[in-house]
C-alpha cells in the first residue's frame, strides 16, 4: 500500500486539489479578509481539476487498496460536480455581495463540500461513501444557515441538520448490517457475498433497505423529501442551486455505484421498491409544484420530480439506463444552476427569495430580455421540450425502462412530465405576458454583473447544444458501463 501511495495520490489528485483550494482560501482569508479574489482562486483550482479529470476519462481503475476509483465513471461525475461548483463560485460573488454576506468562509465551505461530493462519486467502498457524504452534508448545513439573522434561514438549517442526522443513522445501520451479512464493505464483493449465503439474506436486504433510506433522503425521493422545499426556500439562492445540482449528482452517483456493483438488479423486490419510490416521487413532486406560488419552493418540488425521473432508470437496472442517468445529471445541473442564477439576480425581498412570488416576475422578460430569454430556455428544458437537452434527458432515462418492462412507470413519467409543463410555462407566461410588476423594480435597477451574465448564457446555450448534439456524451457514458468498471479488489 505504502509503495503505491504517491501513485494513488496522483491518480486521485483532483480530490486532493479541491481540498487544497479550500485550505488555501482559509489561509488567505486570514490575512486578506473577504478578498474578492477568493472565488477567482476557487474557479482556477476547479478548472485545473476539470482538466485532470478530462484526461482520465479513458482510464478505469482503483486506488488506495481499492477504496477509490479513478477515471471513467468517477471522472465524468466529478467533472459535473466541479462545473457546478465553479459556476456557483462565479454566481455567488455578486449575489453574496448584494445580500452583504460575501464571506471568505463561504468559498472554503463550498470547496470542502465539493471534495466530499467527489469522494462519493469515486467510492468503491461503503466507508468512503459515508466519509464523502458527511463531509458534504456538514458543509451544506452551515451554508444553509449562512444568514444567521434571518429566521427563515436558521429554521431551514436546523431542519436540514436534524433530518440529515436522522438519515445518517439509517445509513450507518445499513452499513453495519451489510458488513455483518457479507463481511466486506467493498461494493463489488457485497452482491456476491450476500447472494452466496442463504442465512444472511434477511440481514443483507435489511441493510440494503436502511442504506437506501439514506440515499433517498439525499436525492429528495418521496417520502424522504420533506426537508427539500423548506431548505431550498430558506438558503441563499446561489447556494440553493449548488445543493440542487452538485449534491444530487454526488448522491445519485453513489447510488448508481451501489446499484451497479453491490445490488442484484434483477431481483424483483429491488425493482419493485425502486419503481414504487420513483412513481411516488414523480407524482408528489409534480402535483405539489403546481400549487406553489413561491418560485424557490416550486423549483424545489421540481427537483423532487426530476429525482423521480432518474429513479425510473435506476429501477430499470440496465447499463444504458445508468448511462442515461449520467447524461441527465449533466444537463439537469446546468439548467438548474442557470434557473437559480436568474432568480438570484431578481431577488427583491431581502430574505434570499423566501417570499418571492411568481407575480413579482411579471413583465421582467420585456424589461430585461437577456434574463427572460435564458429563463425561458431553462423552463423549456426542465419541461422536456425538444430541441432542448431536457427532452433528450427524459428519453435517455425512459427508453431503457421500457426495454426493462417498466412501461407503466414510463407512462406515468410522461403524464407527470405533461403536468410539469403547466408550472414551467407559467413562469414564462409571467415573464413575457403579464404587465410589469413594480414590486420587482428594486431588482431591475441593479446592474447585471458581466460574470453572472456569462454563466447564464453558457448554461442556456448548453441546453441547446446538448439537446441538438447529444450523441457524444451518450456514447461516452455508455462506454463506462460497457467497460464494466473495475470490480476486482487488489
Amino acid at each position: 500500500m505504502y509503495d503505491s501511495f504517491l501513485t494513488d495520490l496522483w491518480l486521485t489528485f483532483p480530490i486532493t486539489l479541491v481540498c487544497l483550494v479550500g485550505l488555501v482560501i482559509v489561509v488567505i482569508d486570514i490575512y486578506f479578509n473577504d478578498s474578492p479574489w477568493l472565488p477567482v482562486l476557487g474557479v482556477a483550482g476547479f478548472a485545473v481539476a476539470v482538466f485532470m479529470e478530462s484526461n482520465s476519462l479513458a482510464a478505469d481503475g482503483l486506488a488506495f487498496s481499492g477504496l477509490l476509483r479513478y477515471g471513467g465513471f468517477a471522472s465524468f461525475v466529478n467533472i459535473i460536480i466541479l462545473l457546478s461548483a465553479a459556476l456557483t463560485f462565479v454566481l455567488s460573488g455578486p449575489y453574496l455581495k448584494k445580500i452583504k454576506h460575501n464571506y471568505g468562509e463561504v468559498y472554503a465551505l463550498l470547496a470542502f463540500a465539493t471534495a466530499g461530493m467527489m469522494l462519493m462519486a469515486s467510492s468503491n467502498s461503503l466507508i468512503t461513501i459515508f466519509v464523502g457524504l458527511e463531509t458534504m452534508s456538514i458543509c451544506l448545513y452551515a451554508l444553509t444557515g449562512l444568514v444567521r439573522e434571518d429566521v427563515g434561514a436558521t429554521e431551514s438549517a436546523l431542519k436540514y441538520f436534524l433530518l440529515g442526522a436522522f438519515s445518517t443513522g439509517f445509513f450507518l445501520y445499513g452499513i453495519a448490517l451489510l458488513y455483518g451479512a457479507t463481511g466486506t464493505m467493498y461494493l463489488p464483493e457485497l452482491a456476491g457475498a450476500g447472494a452466496s449465503q442463504e442465512g444472511t439474506s434477511i440481514m443483507f436486504w435489511s441493510g440494503s433497505a436502511l442504506l437506501m433510506v439514506g440515499f433517498f433522503f439525499k436525492v429528495s425521493a418521496v417520502p424522504f423529501h420533506m426537508w427539500t422545499p423548506d431548505v431550498y426556500q430558506g438558503a441563499p439562492t446561489t447556494l440553493t442551486g449548488f445543493m440542487a445540482t452538485a449534491s444530487k449528482t454526488a448522491a445519485f452517483a453513489a447510488l448508481l455505484l451501489v446499484a451497479y456493483h453491490a445490488m442484484p438488479t434483477d431481483h424483483v423486490v429491488w425493482t419493485t421498491v425502486l419503481s414504487v419510490i420513483a412513481a411516488a416521487t414523480m407524482i408528489v413532486g409534480n402535483l405539489v409544484a403546481v400549487a406553489q406560488n413561491n418560485v424557490k419552493r416550486m423549483l424545489a418540488y421540481s427537483s423532487i420530480a426530476h429525482a423521480g425521473y432518474m429513479l425510473v432508470a435506476v429501477a430499470a437496472g440496465s447499463p444504458d439506463a445508468y448511462s442515461g442517468v449520467l447524461y441527465y445529471l449533466l444537463v439537469y445541473s446546468l439548467m438548474n444552476i442557470g434557473a437559480f442564477g436568474v432568480m438570484s439576480v431578481l431577488e427583491w425581498d431581502g430574505v434570499q427569495g423566501r417570499e418571492q412570488t411568481l407575480e413579482s416576475l411579471a413583465g421582467i422578460g420585456i424589461k430585461r430580455p437577456l434574463l427572460g430569454v435564458v429563463m425561458a430556455f431553462f423552463m423549456f428544458s426542465l419541461a422536456g421540450f425538444p430541441p432542448f437537452a431536457g427532452f433528450i434527458g427524459k428519453v435517455s432515462v425512459f427508453a431503457p425502462a421500457i426495454n426493462a418492462g417498466l412501461t407503466w412507470l414510463v407512462v406515468l413519467g410522461v403524464l407527470t412530465s405533461a403536468v410539469s409543463a403547466y408550472y414551467y410555462l407559467r413562469v414564462v407566461f409571467f415573464f413575457f405576458m403579464k404587465d410589469y410588476n413594480e414590486e420587482a423594480g428594486a431588482a431591475l435597477t441593479q446592474k447585471l454583473a458581466v460574470t453572472t451574465a456569462a454563466v447564464l448564457v453558457i448554461c442556456a446555450a448548453s441546453q441547446l447544444w446538448f439537446g441538438i448534439v447529444p450523441s457524444g456524451i451518450l456514447e461516452l457514458t455508455n462506454s463506462f458501463f460497457e467497460l464494466g468498471t473495475v470490480a476486482v479488489i487488489p
